[in-house]
């Protein structure tokens, strides 16, 4: 369980990441909101 949270969450780092490198900074929070909810589906992780 530990290793499987332990790389959920490095995924989830960097798809956190990776929006912030496509989008910049200075955008409203809801911006980064749907672009990270995307990110995720694109990498296998269902999110609320």
């Amino acid at each position: 369980m530990k290793d499987y949270l332990n790389n959920l969450s490095k995924e989830v780092i960097g798809a956190a990441i990776e929006v912030h490198r496509d989008l910049g900074p200075g955008l409203l929070e809801s911006s980064y909101e749907a672009s990270l909810q995307h990110e995720l589906e694109l990498r296998g992780i269902s999110s609320v």
